[in-house]
Parts: structure tokens; C-alpha cells; sequence
């Protein structure tokens, strides 16, 4: 399976105007609602150039997030507080609806998908959100070989990129993106350094709660992983993500390329998926003009990637869950963004004069 990746269309920012015109108009002073009208300028103008004429009304009506699983073949080297088993485990967990994010997508009305891009162990379940999409059973050890194939990859983005069509075809229409993997802040730190040519130092944090001894040896892991790379030469998008990318990482590039080609809002987490939206800014640099930036996470490297992507998160709740979590939370804010842009009454409306 390969990926063809279709170009998307940039925003077309002749709206921009009238947008923020009935924006201004509502009954407040200008600019009172800070970055909520931000957001909702952000949202009014993908659904208007989605519609092709401009949208005085917006909403969300199927939020939908999707968590991708898979498995590190450096966690075998120590490098998290957990065996690359919790992986699988928490599989069973999200399924179950036992998990943080279970609980975020309950209390938000947000429809909850669960991939397994490739864990240790396949997950036996009937369950019709639940998706098997394997391209192995984990990495190997990105530290001394390529983390996977570039076969895998082409693979990996299709097959992201096909999910997420089917869910949009199904009504989603604002797509949340969360990961569960033990490792996976390695694979995520050795692209980030790669992509902005910064060392190990800079982007390995402590993760989900390491120790000092795992951190040291984390950095070493994922700077021998850096000067492997930049001795191949490889520059090239789909060969970093071979050398030192992760299973759930890749698909989760593949589908924000998708979501954003059908012109459907990304609602951006915390540090994996965020290094994810920047390696999806580097195959097509139109896919930004449909991020919203949930939150700055605790992992200090997650900064460096949201100034490298000209962010503006929307929370700082000092959150390293993953997940999706961060994502989650914002959902009630993009809804009020919609509310009062749709519905907030004009001084004319109200008979307001200033």
C-alpha cells in the first residue's frame, strides 16, 4: 500500500475581512473574548472557504478523536517508567472505557476511536471503534537501526490518511488525534531534533515521570539516534520517519494530511502529536491552516515544537498524559467559539450603542 498525498488548498483569506467584521459586531468590546475569537475566526474561516461562501454560522457536531497505538523497540533499553506491555494494556483500557481519555470524550460528547498501528500484542474485540492497523508488532531500536521501513511508512500514512476520510465521510467534523506508546517520546524527541537540528539535550524531558538515571541514558539513546541519521544524509521526510519514527506516529501524519485535504479542523495535542503536525508541515505546509493548538504540555521540548509551528495553545494545565487529553479538554472551547460567533447577538441586533 502507498501513499498518494493529494495537495491541499491553502485558506483563502478573502473572508478574513467580513469574518472578523461580524465578530466585532458582536454586543462586546473588541477583542474582549481574547483568543476565542481567534479560534472562531480560525473555524469560520475553514468552513467558509469549505462552503465557498462566507459562514455567519458555525458549529461542531461530531467531534471526533482517534488515539493510535504502537510499540518502541527502544523501550527495551529502559528508557520510560513502564514495560512496552502497558501499551497493549492500556489498549484494552481505552476499550473498556476505563482511561483519562474515555472520561474527557464522555463528558464532552466526543466520539472516541481506538488504532493499533502496531503493539506487542494484537488485541482480540468486536468493539466497532476499535481499528487494526498494523505495520508490525513494534519499531526496532531506532538508537542502532531504522526504526522501520519505508514501505512501512508509505503504508503507515495511507492507511491514517484512509481513517480518517472514513470518519469524515461519517460526519466527523473536527478531528482530535491521541497516541499511546511506551518509547514514543523518544521516536518524537529524534525527529524533532532532526527537523529543527537541535541535540538530545534539547528535546528529551523526562516524559510520563523518569528517573535521572533513565534520563541521562535517554539522552544518549536519542542523540546516538541523531548522529546514526545525519550520517546517512537523509534528509528526505518519509526517510526520517523510516530512521526514527514510530508506528502510531506515522499514521497519525498520514491522517492529519487527509483531515486537512477535506478541509476538517485538527485539533492539535500535547507533545507526540504536535512533533506529528510538524512533520506533516514538512510534506505539504498547508496542512497548518487547519491546526488549533490545544495546550503547551510539561514536556519542555513541546515549546520548542509549537514555536517551530508558530502556535498559539489554547491551555497550560502542565498535562503529560498523551492520549488526546489536552485535546479533549479544549472541545468545549472551539463549541463556545462556534456559540457565540453563530449566535451572540450585534449591537444592531440588540440595540446596543457605543
Amino acid at each position: 500500500m502507498t501513499f498518494t498525498m493529494t495537495p491541499i488548498k491553502p485558506l483563502d483569506l478573502s473572508y478574513s475581512a467580513d469574518i472578523q467584521s461580524h465578530i466585532d459586531q458582536k454586543t462586546k468590546p473588541l477583542g474582549a473574548l481574547g483568543q476565542l475569537e481567534d479560534v472562531a475566526a480560525k473555524l469560520a474561516l475553514i468552513a467558509s472557504n469549505k462552503a465557498g461562501v462566507l459562514q455567519k454560522q458555525v458549529t461542531i457536531t461530531k467531534p471526533t478523536a482517534v488515539v493510535f497505538a504502537g510499540d518502541h523497540g527502544i523501550a527495551e533499553q529502559g528508557v520510560s517508567i513502564a514495560p512496552s506491555a502497558v501499551t497493549g494494556q492500556m489498549v484494552l483500557n481505552f476499550l473498556a472505557g476505563g482511561a483519562a481519555i474515555n472520561c474527557f470524550c464522555a463528558a464532552n460528547q466526543i466520539d472516541l476511536h481506538v488504532v493499533d498501528c502496531g503493539i506487542l500484542s494484537e488485541v482480540a474485540t468486536d468493539n466497532p471503534n476499535f481499528h487494526q492497523q498494523r505495520l508490525g508488532q513494534t519499531t526496532f531500536d531506532l538508537s542502532t537501526q531504522p526504526a522501520m521501513a519505508t514501505t512501512q511508512v508509505e503504508q503507515g500514512l495511507a492507511l491514517g490518511a484512509n481513517l480518517a476520510l472514513s470518519l469524515i465521510d461519517n460526519g466527523c467534523d473536527l478531528i482530535l488525534f491521541g497516541e499511546m506508546g511506551i518509547g514514543n517520546t523518544s521516536s518524537a524527541s529524534a525527529l524533532l531534533a532532526l527537523l529543527t537540528d537541535n541535540d538530545a539535550q534539547a528535546v528529551v524531558g523526562l516524559g510520563t515521570g523518569i528517573s535521572t538515571e533513565q534520563l541521562n541514558l535517554k539522552q544518549k539513546l536519542v542523540q546516538q539516534a541523531i548522529d546514526r541519521v545525519k550520517t546517512t544524509g537523509n534528509t528526505d521526510i518519509t526517510k526520517l520517519l523510516a530512521e526514527v519514527g514510530g508506528f502510531e506516529i506515522v499514521q497519525i501524519v498520514g491522517a492529519m494530511l487527509a483531515a486537512a485535504e477535506k478541509q476538517i479542523p485538527i485539533l492539535v495535542d500535547g507533545f507526540i502529536v504536535s512533533v506529528a503536525a510538524l512533520v506533516a508541515s514538512k510534506m505539504d505546509k498547508q496542512v497548518t491552516d487547519y491546526f488549533i493548538f490545544a495546550h503547551q504540555s510539561q514536556e519542555q521540548a513541546h515549546q520548542l515544537c509549537l514555536t517551530e509551528l508558530n502556535a498559539k495553545p489554547l491551555l497550560s494545565l502542565q498535562l503529560r498524559l498523551g492520549e488526546g487529553t489536552g485535546a479533549a479538554l479544549a472541545v468545549p472551547l472551539l463549541k463556545s467559539a462556534c456559540h457565540f460567533y453563530s449566535h451572540m447577538a450585534s449591537f444592531a441586533d440588540a440595540g446596543v450603542t457605543v
